[in-house]
């Protein structure tokens, strides 16, 4: 999708600093930070929200989360999926928010 700001990082037309990427997977900080640690980790492909997902797609994005956290020593961090109607962005992504004292509760 032309217009979509993740494809259009995933392509190179808006520039971004990647700290992992591979031939499925990005991960960028975001510009408009949350927490000390504010990730997204999308998918290079675009899909639309989590629902239209494959299982290996999803498994891959889990495992890249997992090594972020770890390699990154992130200690609190909570993990965020928006779904139609509360993402910002129809591309699915899921946000690491991390390094933060104290979260609210949800």
């Amino acid at each position: 999708m032309n217009d979509c700001i993740f494809c259009q990082v995933v392509s190179g037309r808006l520039p971004s600093k990647p700290i992992y990427q591979d031939d499925e997977v990005i991960v960028i900080p975001d510009l408009h930070s949350q927490a000390p640690v504010h990730l997204l980790v999308i998918p290079k492909t675009h899909i639309s929200q989590f629902t239209e997902a494959s299982d290996e797609i999803l498994t891959k994005m889990n495992t890249i989360i997992k090594q972020i956290i770890q390699d990154q020593q992130i200690s609190s961090y909570r993990l965020v999926v928006n779904g139609t109607g509360a993402a910002v962005i129809d591309h699915l992504h899921v946000h690491i928010l991390g390094k933060i004292d104290k979260f609210r509760s949800l």
